[in-house]
């Protein structure tokens, strides 16, 4: 027996629909009339609550919008700015970071201060931080993620050999400069050992991503003079930073306090390596064919902010610990790979333009007034130069590469970017180094990494830049 669906008999009729209507618009606005007068009569208290919590929420409110705004705006600029220098044959990070120096005092506030006020208002600068410090401690870990363990034990001697040099050489010049610069450009009451040994770290460093970009647009890869740039830039970076780690510990505490520090930091470091990797790896190769679920991932993001969090209460840098984790997680795993493609576009287009705008607020240009000063930035911009390439040369020619590829390596090994301003921002948050000196290794970080392409393509010819 067949169901019936049951009829529904609709009244239709205009006149009564419409006195439907009527009936509910009066009842709804004399509702509202009637809350309105009990409320007012009866309820000034609440009012009077209700106001004030209303008049507190304004300014997050407030706060909320203009950051929204200003991260519009920033990420059209730096997109915009990223094509064009890329077009001029420069990366794309180098317009990033020029469109946070043209967001802050440096242009935008000496062209019209009221702007740059309202785009990045007073308020907003401490969001503005917070979304960049993420941005930066995802960024950390992504580079943890790409770091090849397995090419630097492959040309271990070639490796460790002109890393080391490109790291000893340009750090002993820079504390030579820090001899100079001290009694001028140190902040007050900051000791000179703290002082040389950010700045001579900050000589340097090398931007293992920028690097590895530029390879790849250059397609050079996958050539010899490709794998042993990135495996001398990555095992500059595991140095750098662990460098780093031992600076900030001196820096933060008094010698006791340091040598704390650095003990139970490398305690950390034994025990990701020693206990945490092993088990990473296991996991790793077992669900290497199937993609990780949401769970794996939620985990996966947890550990990098333990680990931030960890390193950061030892009194080293959170990055190190988001750098550190995704380095113990292996680079071909189907983990690192989703990572890699579910986390570098947000990170790259949306919170690291977020960062370079938070370091263009810090960048005052025009704080290098005086010829004097330009006369030191010069000189920091050729020892930074000197150092870093010059000693990247000399250990390529010393491991056997020929005089054009020893070059091409020193002028790789040159690129800064992105790792030079965060190294830079740490050293200002300490309050290490002064606003002026700042600016200076700012505009060192840009001529070093924009320099790059130009210099390769003096020395080698980029047609055959694959199968050199």
């Amino acid at each position: 027996m067949s169901e019936t669906t049951p009829s529904m008999s609709i009244d239709r009729r205009p006149e009564k629909m419409l006195a439907v209507y009527v009936m509910l618009a009066a009842l709804a606005v004399g509702g509202f009339f009637l809350i309105r007068w009990v409320g007012e009569s009866g309820q000034t208290s609440a009012i009077t609550a209700l106001s004030t919590t209303t008049t507190a929420e304004k300014p997050a409110s407030h706060a909320l919008a203009h950051l929204l705004g200003g991260l519009v705006v920033v990420i059209v600029l730096a997109r915009g700015l990223g094509v064009v220098l890329h077009r001029m044959g420069q990366p794309r990070v180098i317009g990033e970071v020029i469109a946070g120096i043209v967001l802050g005092p440096s242009i935008l506030g000496r062209i019209s201060p009221e702007t740059m006020d309202f785009v990045f208002p007073a308020t907003v600068q401490p969001l503005l931080n917070a979304i960049a410090q993420i941005g930066v401690i995802l960024y950390m870990f992504l580079v943890g993620l790409e770091l090849n363990a397995s090419v630097l034990k492959e040309r271990a001697h070639t490796t460790v050999m002109i890393s080391h040099a490109s790291i000893a050489a340009p750090f002993l010049l820079g504390a030579v400069l820090a001899l100079w610069l001290f009694p001028g450009y140190a902040p007050a009451g900051i000791p000179f050992t703290s002082f040389a040994m950010f700045l001579g770290l900050a000589m340097a460093i090398t931007a293992f991503p920028v690097l590895a970009r530029i390879l790849t647009d250059r397609g050079m890869e996958r050539s010899e003079l490709g794998i042993v740039a990135l495996s001398c830039a990555a095992a500059d970076d595991v140095t750098a930073w662990c460098l780093l780690a031992v600076v900030v510990g001196v820096a933060k505490a008094n010698l006791f306090g340091a040598m704390t520090t650095i003990l139970l930091a490398l305690a950390y470091v034994a025990i990701m390596l020693c206990l945490v990797r092993p088990v990473m790896q296991r996991w790793a190769v077992q669900g290497r064919a199937a993609a990780p679920t949401s769970d794996a991932i939620a985990l996966s993001l947890v550990g990098v902010l333990a680990s931030s969090l960890m390193t950061d209460l030892i009194g080293i840098h959170a990055l190190f610990g988001a750098f550190l984790f995704g380095a113990i997680i292996p680079h071909d795993s189907q983990l690192a790979r989703t990572f890699g493609g579910k986390l570098e576009d947000v990170v790259t287009i949306l919170l690291m333009p977020a960062f370079f705008a938070y370091t263009g607020l810090r960048t005052q240009i025009g704080l290098i007034s005086a010829p004097a000063d330009w006369a030191v930035c010069g000189t920091v911009i050729a020892v930074a130069i000197l150092g870093k390439l010059g000693a990247s040369f000399g250990a390529a020619r010393y491991t056997g590469l020929d005089w054009r590829a020893s070059a091409a390596l020193g002028i790789l090994m040159n690129t800064r970017g992105l790792m030079e301003l965060i190294v830079l921002n740490i050293a200002l948050d300490l309050g290490i180094i002064s606003p002026v000196l700042f600016a200076m290794m700012v505009l060192m970080a840009l001529v070093t990494t924009m320099m790059t392409n130009p210099l390769l393509n003096l020395v080698m010819r980029p047609q055959k830049a694959g199968r050199s």
